[in-house]
């Protein structure tokens, strides 16, 4: 698709300059602003056994390290709590954050105690839909979000999957066992795998409908320059030929059973939770090592080396060492694309915040986006997508996704020492 290519491009352009970040070893986070809104992200960096297209922050889950990262990150909210934040929802991101189910226990118990913390997310895998990782969630968590990426026992094979999870029909049994247990529960799927058919991805929809879930989100495969080799060597190279296609197949496949929640999650009617927090949330907090912050026009990035992270916050400072200011027109671009991501953009809400009409401060864009059709409701208060627009904006947050990626991709590779042998020696990267 020829406007998915020029999308792609611009964004791809737009991400070197807006997601290059300057050192910022902060000692306090920015003061919260009374007539704001903010959501607390948790992330938990450990996992069993490391994915080889992940980007996120992450490392070989070691019981003792594991413990004081988790009582470091508990003294960590106790600092945000102090400079007078406050949070209604919290979502917990990893990693594998039942990695300990104990720890996470007690760090969602601390985050009800200092906040006023109205609803839960958390993700998991599936090793960890037994009773031992799930009783203890139940009553603390609202959105349980299952990592599954696809049912397909040759796909698993390929991301390193099959062993570590068992084959697609055990998924799947493990989700029908779970279904219930929360409030939502939601099942993460990729697609656009280079050996992946489409007859391969209707069987991955049809396995979804089937799980019972009340919730999937579709993730396009993205490649950041970083794991491309890795990739390559796994689930071979990465091409967006057939990405639209195989995105309205999934769209076909689930209409009647999902409803469009986001670009690339869809819900079962009456389900309100969403799987991105950006979209109901604006500005949030980020703790623990490799999070991110977007607060004040500024995005804060945390140290990725656990070792860093603990020492700064045993000193009473946050984690963040790395930050981006954003300028006006990068924050009405951020609104039109994080808007436009849940399928509506509030005309009104916008005219507000930046004084401007959102032709008037983003006509490119605007008067692009209306040339190729991505409109659909279009008036005085929303602006809502067509099935067009919503692929594109796909792509758009595809490359968005990628950019923040690379900038996970530059931190970790900066690691040194112990750090940097465990995730780059001895073959386990």
């Amino acid at each position: 698709m020829i406007a998915e290519r020029l999308l792609s491009a611009v964004m791809a352009f737009e991400n070197k300059r807006l997601l290059t970040l300057e050192p910022a070893a902060m000692t306090k986070l920015p003061e919260p602003d009374a007539n704001k809104t903010y959501m607390l992200y948790i992330h938990i960096p450990f996992c069993e056994r490391l994915c080889p297209y992940c980007s996120f922050n992450r490392f070989p889950y070691d019981q003792v390290t594991a413990e004081h990262y988790f009582k470091h990150l508990r003294t960590e909210m106790k600092l945000v709590a102090d400079r007078g934040y406050n949070f209604a929802s919290l979502y917990i991101g990893g990693g594998t954050p039942t990695v300990h189910i104990d720890e996470l226990v007690a760090t969602i118990d601390l985050a009800k105690d200092l906040f006023d913390i109205k609803e839960v997310s958390c993700e998991t895998n599936p090793n960890h839909l037994f009773p031992q990782w799930i009783d203890p969630l139940v009553d603390r968590v609202d959105r349980m979000s299952v990592g599954v990426q696809s049912f397909d026992d040759e796909l698993l094979k390929q991301m390193d999957r099959y062993d570590k999870y068992g084959d697609g029909e055990t998924i799947l049994t493990r989700i029908q066992d779970t279904k219930g247990a929360f409030r939502s529960l939601n099942v993460d799927m990729i697609f656009n795998f280079p050996t992946q058919t489409a007859q391969m991805l209707l069987t991955d929809c049809a396995m979804v409908k089937e799980s019972g879930c009340s919730q999937t989100t579709f993730y396009p495969l993205m490649a950041s320059p970083a794991v491309e080799k890795q990739l390559a060597e796994t689930v071979g190279r990465v091409s967006y030929e057939r990405e639209a296609k195989y995105y309205e197949l999934i769209r076909g496949e689930l209409a009647g059973y999902f409803e469009p929640s986001t670009a690339w999650t869809f819900s079962r009617t009456g389900n309100q939770m969403i799987d991105e927090y950006i979209i109901d949330y604006e500005e949030y907090i980020g703790i623990g090592s490799g999070a991110m912050s977007f607060v004040g026009g500024k995005l804060l990035v945390n140290t990725f080396s656990i070792r860093e992270y603990n020492e700064r916050v045993a000193a009473g400072m946050p984690g963040v060492t790395q930050k981006r200011e954003f300028t006006r027109n990068d924050l009405m671009r951020y609104r039109f694309l994080m808007g436009f991501f849940g399928s509506k953009l509030d005309r009104e809400k916008f005219r507000e915040d930046f004084g401007v009409r959102i032709e008037a401060g983003l006509p490119m864009e605007m008067s692009y986006m209306r040339a190729v059709g991505a409109f659909d409701q279009y008036n005085q208060k929303v602006i809502t997508l067509s099935p067009k627009g919503q692929y594109l904006l796909v792509a758009m947050m595809r490359q968005f996704f990628i950019g923040v990626n690379n900038i996970r991709d530059e931190a970790r590779a900066a690691l040194s020492g112990e750090e940097r042998k465990i995730l780059f020696g001895d073959g386990c990267a």
